[in-house]
């Protein structure tokens, strides 16, 4: 099936082009701000069952598992500088069913994430407006960032930084504020699962908290979908993205260290706001401090959503481009370059998604916990199947150009997959409902997939995929 979409490709033009505007601090920018919301909600569960000491190892863990594959990724985001990201790389080296595999679980980990964070980001607003409906603002957050996205890219991205710089410097003064403090002991009481001494059941709780530590990292690999927008692709990706996942794993860890450490952190395991309740410790309720904690969180949110919006917005104009969605996606912007017919289909989902209580509200979790845990199943079968691209490019194109190429292999991308593998499986096990709804959509797509080989033989020739 390799072939399939090389035979009638000869002589063929494509005209669905994205304008390459996007430098270095731009990219790192894309990758840092995709993330940072997770350093803002969403962690602090896995206290939980796991405890602050507990949870340390599983955070180090995920981390460990996200540095080796970001380091393994870079090789192929710029051998392969293609908006399609992870559906190219498996597209090349397993051919289309695997091209079908890695877009179908990329596209649901980047559609799938937006309208969790916009339902945090309508949560807050209400806090400040109580009479502001969570959902409608969740709505209104996506008109805004998807008019945004359309308008250009250039723009998007200048945004992006700013509010990721922004983000960024809350989150430092966050760790200021609550520093004098500190005070090691209300970290490490109660640690190991509510313990104060490690057992056998730490592990149980250790194993159960890695979907929010994967929070802390989930959508960085997103930088790949604007490769074909980057000025030079093999010299600034890289730089993005070893700096990107530095800087996520410090703030991080500071977060996590700082919050845990200013007071009682049970009152923190199970909110979404950690951060403004931790500073609460410190400087109390109603301190200058506290209120600009309150406002200015709300630029981390703000800048993975935008992040995320541009993210799938480029996976489904690449498979749409590619024939393995309706061709009437991957038409660009005459005027602003932009895929906004992609930016517009991916909003709709999301917007749907918000007001689907009762098709998502299931398992006994609540909408948001599952709109998360669909997206950390498509991000996690992403990261095998990409891992697994890098093998099988490793042996059967081993004459391809690499102007990054993976440190340590093969120890970087076996310890990236085997980690990947142990966190689909114990997502598996602890979310056995919303495992079985995900693999309902693959199973439809890979339907439509078959039923739709025609696209894929008319679709416009792509030089990259072509060999």
């Amino acid at each position: 099936m390799k072939s399939e979409s090389k035979s009638q490709h000869v002589g063929k033009v494509t005209h669905h082009e994205l304008k390459q505007t996007l430098g270095t601090w731009q990219l790192w920018g894309i990758a840092v701000g995709l993330v940072i919301s997770g350093e803002y909600f969403g962690w602090s569960y896995g206290w939980a069952s796991a405890g602050t000491l507990g949870f340390v190892i599983t955070a180090v863990f995920i981390a460990a598992m996200y540095t080796t594959f970001i380091f393994s990724f870079t090789e192929l985001t710029t051998s392969i500088p293609h908006a399609g990201g992870p559906f190219a790389y498996a597209r090349h080296a397993f051919g289309p069913t695997g091209g079908y595999l890695a877009g179908a679980a990329t596209l649901v980990e980047f559609v799938f994430a937006p309208p969790a964070i916009a339902l945090a980001i309508g949560a807050y607003l209400h806090v400040q407006f109580p009479g502001l409906e969570p959902k409608h603002a969740a709505m209104g957050a996506y008109l805004v960032f998807m008019a945004l996205n359309i308008v250009g890219v250039q723009i998007a991205a200048a945004f992006e930084l700013c509010v990721t710089l922004l983000a960024i410097f809350e989150l430092l003064v966050f760790m200021g504020v609550v520093s004098p403090g500190f005070q090691w002991s209300n970290f490490t009481k109660g640690g190991w699962s509510g313990a104060d001494t490690f057992s056998m059941g730490s592990f149980h709780g250790m194993f159960a908290a890695i979907p929010f530590a994967i929070w802390f990292f989930l959508a960085i690999e997103g930088v790949a979908m604007a490769a074909e927008e980057a000025k030079n692709p093999k010299r600034s990706i890289p730089i993005a993205y070893v700096a990107g996942i530095l800087t996520l794993v410090v703030l991080a860890i500071g977060v996590m260290v700082f919050a845990g450490a200013a007071g009682d952190w049970t009152k923190l395991s199970n909110i979404n706001d950690p951060l403004p309740q931790a500073m609460k410790f410190i400087v109390g309720e109603h301190s200058g401090w506290m209120h600009m904690l309150v406002w200015l969180g709300l630029f981390g949110l703000v800048a993975s959503f935008h992040g995320i919006i541009l993210g799938y917005s480029r996976q489904i104009f690449a498979l749409a481009r590619a024939g393995y969605l309706p061709e009437w996606l991957s038409k660009v912007h005459p005027r602003f370059k932009t895929p906004h017919r992609a930016i517009i289909a991916g909003g709709v989902v999301g917007i749907a998604a918000i007001y689907s209580d009762e098709l998502i509200q299931f398992g006994g979790q609540t909408l948001t916990a599952n709109i998360v845990t669909m997206s950390v199943f498509g991000a996690i079968v992403m990261y095998i199947i990409s891992m697994l691209s890098l093998f099988k490019l490793r042996r059967s194109d081993p004459n391809m150009e690499r102007p990054f190429r993976a440190p340590l292999f093969p120890f970087f991308p076996a310890f990236a997959l085997v980690a990947a593998v142990i966190c689909l499986a114990t997502m598996v096990y602890f979310n056995f409902l919303v495992a079985i709804v995900f693999a309902i959509f693959l199973a439809l797509g890979y339907v439509y997939f078959l039923l739709t080989r025609h696209q894929r033989e008319t679709a416009p020739t792509d030089a990259l995929l072509e060999e």
